[in-house]
């Protein structure tokens, strides 16, 4: 019975261990040139010195991620939908400086353990000292961003369709030109 209580205790810890890894969401534009910014930073930094985060990538000039977005910003209390939104754990930051990366790294020590906070540090210690070479090491972190990715097929359909819309609109152009050019030489 004793067995049974001890090993019960060590699954709980293991299941609240691994529940304490950050998850961020960043809500970016193509064109948004803080967006790139605060992408790099997450990118080539962060998912290094904290091997535990997920990131998840979202486009918010997708038409499919729109309504999420809206839901976010509304989430975060923002008046406005200026991006980047970078949702971190419970923690909501609009905007991108240089300045902010403290803060962004303290909301991702928010929820993780002595022990991986240790981690970080000594990760950040050696990312600071050779990056490249720490970045060569653990190439596989690469993995820890996901793409929020449109429907590929949703839109090969509406392209399309607009490709339709416009050849027969172009057709009928052409048809009406040729009808006023054959008109005006009778």
């Amino acid at each position: 019975m004793k067995f049974i209580k001890i090993f019960g205790l060590l699954c709980l810890c293991g299941v609240f261990s691994g529940a304490n890894a950050a998850n961020i969401t960043i809500y970016h534009s193509p064109s948004c040139p803080h967006c790139h910014h605060a992408r790099d930073f997450i990118e080539h930094e962060l998912v290094y010195v904290y091997d535990t985060i997920s990131v998840r990538e979202v486009n918010v000039m997708e038409q499919s991620n729109r309504d999420e977005f809206i839901s976010t910003i509304k989430k975060c209390e923002y008046k406005t939908g200026g991006v980047p939104v970078m949702v971190i754990g419970e923690k909501c930051f609009q905007g991108y400086a240089e300045s902010m990366n403290d803060e962004i790294r303290a909301a991702v020590e928010i929820d993780l353990s002595a022990e991986q906070k240790q981690t970080a540090k000594s990760n950040k210690a050696e990312f600071d000292k050779d990056k490249d070479s720490f970045v060569a090491n653990h190439s596989d972190r690469k993995n820890a961003i996901t793409k929020s990715e449109p429907d590929v097929k949703k839109n090969l359909n509406k392209t399309n369709t607009n490709n339709v819309l416009l050849g027969g609109f172009i057709i009928l152009l052409v048809l009406g030109l040729g009808f006023v050019l054959f008109k005006k030489q009778k």
